[in-house]
């Protein structure tokens, strides 16, 4: 296979029907596809509106997208700028051919040219192949954040009881 590097690039509003299909093989594989209230349409309003909340690489060759990486940018109060990586996917037959490594790659070079201070990522506690390439390259696995979230409701919930 010719360079995957060379196979990335930018995503486009019209490649978001595909990427939400990843993201839902994603969902899948993490066991939880009841969990995605998304949409194409919403990610259309969000990844090209007025103010884009993410950006995205798509590896792809003539049989079509394979895999994508989406990221987007959050502020840390001791570090500044830093570049978030909410998912690498990339589609169950494809894995192991070197799609995640080009899109990985792609990412952090996008790290630099948006002047971060660097790149953060989750990765599940039972994903050991993701958990061992990500050490491969020398990064760094914090076991001592404890993750946290609410959901729209239980905000409102919250609220409707202030």
């Amino acid at each position: 296979m010719e360079n995957l590097k060379n196979m990335i690039r930018k995503g486009k509003q019209s490649d978001l029907p595909r990427v939400f299909e990843l993201i839902m093989e994603l969902a899948c594989y993490e066991r939880a596809p009841h969990e995605v209230s998304n949409s194409v349409a919403q990610m259309e309003q969000d990844g090209f509106g007025l103010n884009p909340l993410f950006g995205f690489f798509v590896a792809e060759d003539e049989r079509g997208i394979h895999g994508l990486s989406l990221y987007y940018y959050r502020y840390s109060t001791w570090k500044g700028k830093r570049l978030y990586l909410e998912d690498i996917i990339v589609t169950e037959s494809e894995r192991g051919k070197g799609w995640g490594k080009a899109l990985f790659d792609a990412t952090l070079k996008q790290s630099i040219e948006a002047n971060c201070t660097g790149m953060m990522w989750q990765v599940l506690d039972w994903n050991e192949p993701a958990i061992k390439f990500y050490k491969s390259r020398g990064s760094k696995l914090d076991h001592e954040w404890i993750n946290c979230h609410l959901d729209r409701e239980q905000i409102q919930e919250l609220l409707a009881n202030v």
